[in-house]
Order: structure tokens, then sequence, then C-alpha cells
């Protein structure tokens, strides 16, 4: 009996360590990669974007961020906010035909943001990650706009933050390009994200700094405990049925 006893259990905490594996192992996020947030706002109207920078590198810290706007999606205005120990120069293009904004016609359009830290010292170190945060508008009558970006470490490595988003059901890219996907604008024809002073698209803005990372290990947590429960569950009924059951002769 003692060696039923045994074996049942060794049984049930193999079972229960596969089991957390394989959620734990299914609810891994992907790698990390350059995001912008929040990921979505109103067409015609000005939002408050934040590229969202993660050092993969274990050892060199990230020097220098490229964001380049897409050719096909112009944005007439951009405005940056300082980033501590960071430098940071706009580029622009020229457009034909030009822009139409607020009744004027516009011939540039925003090409390009360089963020270059100052020094290694100041750049995204390992384990961590920086935001640059941007004023623009207005933003173009698109779905989606696909900000091709580039990150450089300290060790003179370059990673491509460029491939276009999967179709709906494909695999997500090895280096996804940040996406910001665009809304069209009120019905009503209330300007979609204020005024270009105040810089600041109130849909575009998320209500607080939570996510729903919380949510989801939560989630996790509740699934493997109602899993270890059924696991331990079995265990008490094998326990009983052993008990009841007749000495063997």
């Amino acid at each position: 009996m003692t060696r039923l006893r045994r074996s049942v259990t060794a049984a049930a905490v193999l079972t229960l360590g596969a089991v957390v594996g394989a959620v734990l192992g299914f609810a891994a996020p992907a790698a990390a990669h350059i995001t912008v947030n929040p990921n979505e706002a109103n067409q015609g109207g000005y939002a408050r974007l934040a590229f969202r920078v993660p050092n993969e590198s274990d050892e060199a810290a990230t020097t220098k961020v490229e964001v380049f706007f897409p050719e096909d999606a112009p944005v007439a205005s951009v405005t940056t906010m300082p980033v501590p120990g960071w430098t940071v120069a706009v580029e622009k293009r020229a457009v034909n035909p030009p822009l139409e904004v607020h009744g004027s016609q516009v011939t540039e359009a925003v090409a390009k943001i360089t963020w270059t830290a100052s020094s290694d010292d100041t750049g995204v170190k390992p384990g961590e990650f920086q935001e640059f945060p941007v004023s623009a508008g207005p933003l173009p009558e698109v779905d989606q706009m696909v900000f091709r970006a580039l990150q450089t470490y300290s060790d003179g490595n370059v990673v491509r933050w460029i491939d276009p988003p999967a179709a709906a059901g494909g695999e997500e890219p090895a280096s996804p390009a940040p996406v910001l996907r665009l809304a069209a604008a009120p019905a009503d024809g209330a300007p979609a994200g204020g005024t270009p002073s105040a810089g600041v698209s109130a849909a575009a803005v998320p209500a607080s700094g939570t996510s729903d990372g919380g949510s989801n290990a939560w989630g996790i947590a509740g699934l493997v405990a109602g899993l270890a429960g059924l696991v331990l569950g079995g265990l008490a009924y094998a326990r009983t049925r052993r008990v009841g059951a007749p000495p063997a002769a």
C-alpha cells in the first residue's frame, strides 16, 4: 500500500508540474520589441504617443533610437518631449500634393525622429526600458500607421524593427515594427484630437497607467490553482478508496 501511495503521489506531482509548465509556457510573452503607446488614436486628431524601447542586450546599452514615419501616411507636425540624457532631431521631407492642415497648405511632413544618448551611461541599460514621447498630428485618414524603427546598442549592434504586421490569424513577425491603429473621426464633426496647441488627443491618452498584464497574470494563477485543486482532489479520492477497500488476503 505504501508503494501504491508513493506511485499515486509521484504521478500527481508530475501531472501538476506538467500542467503548470504548459500553462506558463503558453502564457510566456513574445520577445520585447519597440512599441507605440497607446496603440490606438483617432484619424484627423492630435495624439500624445510614446515610443517604448526595451533593452534586450545582456551587456550593451541602447544609445540611439530612430523612428521612421510612414511615407504613405504623412503627418505634418510633431513636437517632442525632453528625455534627460538624450538629444532629439526631427527630419522632414517634401510632400506633393501638399497636406491640408486647418485651412493651410503644408508642403512638408515628418520623415524621421532620432533620439541619441549623450553617453553610454545615459543609454537604456540591460533590464530597463525608456519611453520617448511625442505629440503628432493631424493623424492621417488611414487604418493604421507602421513606424519602422532602428535600435542601436553601445557595442555597435543594430536591431531593425521593420517587419509589417501579420495578416489576421498569422504569426507575429520576428522583428515587428510599432503599429498605431487609427479609428474614424467622430461622426458629429467634432475635432478628434482637440487643437494643435493642446497637442494631445483625449481619446488617445489611456485612462490610467495600468495594462491587462496584471489581469492576465491573475487569470493564469487562478487557472493553475484550479488545476492543482483537481489533482489534489483526485489524490484524496484515491486515498479514500484505499482506506475503504478490504485488506488483501
